[in-house]
């Protein structure tokens, strides 16, 4: 996947190309996707709700385990069947990818993988081999509606919805929510189950996708070596004499982390314990470190090449270099804001300052070059019009490889990068597994026609651009604590352009809004991800991380509104550069 875009960036040069690059690229997106995804089920990796942490242990959490296990199971079999349908379709069809390879060759990954999921999530079901054995009838239910989908047709859709739901509620994994209530309307309707798989198929041979994989690799490969350590000596020697220099610091080192890795999780799984023990070395508060390195997560999920914005560019059919450049202010902003509190913290606790040394600084600056120059090269690559964005996410990634294993030598290629591809696609899978099945349930919703819907009865009890705004942030509060980025902006996005279309809103500073408060999401209690993911990395209760991360909420919340109603904030770059 790397390779093949960096070839075709020299043979632009001479004004050809490699035959077939873009579609092998597209479809092997969707081979190590999907294989990620039967990986991430072996391993019990694939993206939930929380919510099934409150059960308490004992049987209650078996019996529910086993019920979300027998649900996703038998959605997981359905899905399968649905995509052999699609393989045999596309046979008949008998269309050619490329090198005479023919398209249902690529696309068997997807039954292949389904059942693999269905297989694994029976197997792993809690309560031994009865637990096992009530789970593996979900298989079996599978194959009866993939066999009859027709008792299905006109028959009322809310038993099943229930059923789906709390099977969510009880820990499911988020793509058999989504793939199972697109399945359950598009039966209802009559219409094939294939409509799911090909959505799902569509999405993923999507000619800028390939970009998210390849961009998270870059990110698994810094987080893996010593460069953490590098940046947080560069940036301590630059900042580390102002007030809260160690948690500004922290700031600005979450995100670039983010930036590249592409979501919270591995920011804190990575960064965490290396942060934590910084700032309480300097005697800063526990409350106040959890919250930050809480916060900090998330923090750059709007600079460039962060994977939301690529993928909202895709889903919203908007230049992505557009939102690149829109989220950089922003961004700076709630950094800005993040710091800020930082050095309040750092006045009031009275925390040791680093002395700032020309020494130092030349001495860090020397020893973190490789990784300072790493956005530049990325931006110029693509703003300088030598690259496309998957071919800078294919650069990104020679760029990590050859500094991180041969320059710095922080990684070994034998020894640690199988590794680091296996938790990359794994992590990948988990990510587009529940993309592709959310672009089943947007392709219903855009067939059934809501965003229509939503747009006129939004202009016909929503009179003001203003509270429109003021309501589409209380809303993607909401969501951003209930799913994940990747799919809220896939099952979210189609619903709300069409009504910031409507209201005058600027595409990119919609996109930005909507980034930004899924950001804040990630803190909202009960349920924002991220404090599941600091509660787990830092070994503190639940409710100790989301009391320890409400003024950051509060502090973000300001800057998202900031966002929100400063449109210039988003688009004063754009328009200064004459992209708006």
């Amino acid at each position: 996947m790397a390779i093949m875009p960096l070839l075709e960036i020299p043979l632009r040069v001479f004004k050809t190309g490699l035959p077939g690059s873009g579609p092998f690229v597209q479809h092997l997106t969707l081979w190590v996707g999907f294989l990620g995804a039967a990986l991430a089920a072996r391993e019990g990796r694939l993206l939930a709700l929380a919510t099934g942490s409150y059960l308490p242990a004992g049987r209650i959490r078996i019996t529910a385990g086993v019920f979300s296990a027998l649900v996703s199971s038998a959605i997981a079999t359905v899905l399968c069947r649905a995509s052999l349908a699609l393989v045999l379709a596309e046979r008949a069809a008998g269309d050619v990818l490329a090198a005479g390879v023919p398209v249902w060759v690529a696309q068997l990954v997807l039954p292949l993988s389904f059942g693999l999921i269905a297989l694994r999530l029976a197997w792993r079901a809690p309560g031994g081999a009865t637990g096992r054995a009530i789970a593996g009838l979900g298989i079996l239910a599978g194959l009866a509606i993939g066999q009859f989908p027709e008792l299905l047709v006109s028959r009322p859709a809310w038993p099943g919805l229930a059923v789906i739901l709390l099977a969510t509620a009880l820990g499911g994994p988020l793509f058999a929510l989504l793939g199972g209530v697109a399945l359950l309307f598009f039966l209802r309707d009559g219409v094939p189950i294939a409509s799911v798989p090909v959505e799902t198929y569509r999405l993923a041979v999507s000619p800028t996708l390939a970009a998210i994989p390849l961009f998270t690799l870059s990110g698994f490969l810094l987080s893996e070596g010593r460069a953490s350590e590098r940046l947080l000596r560069v940036f301590r020697a630059l900042f580390g004499w102002i007030p809260g220099g160690t948690a500004v610091v922290c700031a600005l080192v979450c995100a670039f982390f983010t930036a590249f890795t592409g979501g919270s999780g591995v920011t804190i799984l990575a960064l965490g314990a290396l942060l934590y023990q910084a700032l309480q070395r300097e005697s800063y508060s526990e409350r106040f470190s959890l919250g930050l390195l809480t916060a900090g997560g998330s923090l750059g999920l709007l600079f460039p090449p962060a994977l939301p914005l690529i993928l909202y560019g895709i889903v919203a059919r908007i230049p992505i270099e557009d939102l690149f450049l829109g989220g950089l202010v922003p961004g700076l902003l709630l950094v800005a804001l993040v710091a800020a509190w930082g050095l309040r913290e750092g006045i009031v606790g009275r925390a040791p300052r680093t002395a700032f040394v020309w020494r130092e600084v030349r001495a860090a600056l020397w020893g973190g070059k490789w990784e300072l120059l790493l956005p530049v090269i990325v931006l110029a690559a693509i703003f300088g019009g030598f690259a496309t964005i998957v071919e800078a996410s294919a650069l990104t990634v020679l760029y990590t490889f050859i500094t991180q294993c041969f320059v710095q030598r922080d990684l070994s290629v034998r020894r640690d990068l199988p590794r680091v591809f296996h938790q990359c696609v794994v992590l990948v899978g988990g990510v587009l597994v529940v993309l592709g099945t959310a672009m089943g349930l947007s392709s219903y919703l855009v067939d059934a026609q809501v965003p229509t819907q939503l747009v006129e009865w939004t202009q016909t009890h929503v009179h003001s651009p203003i509270m429109f705004l003021l309501g589409l942030n209380l809303f993607l509060l909401v969501v951003g604590c209930l799913m994940d980025i990747f799919s809220a902006i896939v099952v979210v996005v189609p619903l709300i352009v069409p009504i910031g279309r409507a209201f005058g809103v600027d595409p990119v500073h919609l996109g930005i809004i909507f980034i930004a408060n899924l950001e804040l999401g990630y803190l909202t209690p009960p349920v924002g991800l991220n404090l599941f993911l600091a509660s787990y990395r830092f070994e503190r209760p639940l409710l100790v991380v989301a009391r320890a991360a409400l003024p950051m909420l509060a502090i973000l919340g300001f800057g998202v509104l900031l966002i929100t109603y400063v449109p210039w904030l988003t688009t004063g770059l754009l328009r200064l550069l004459g992209r708006g």
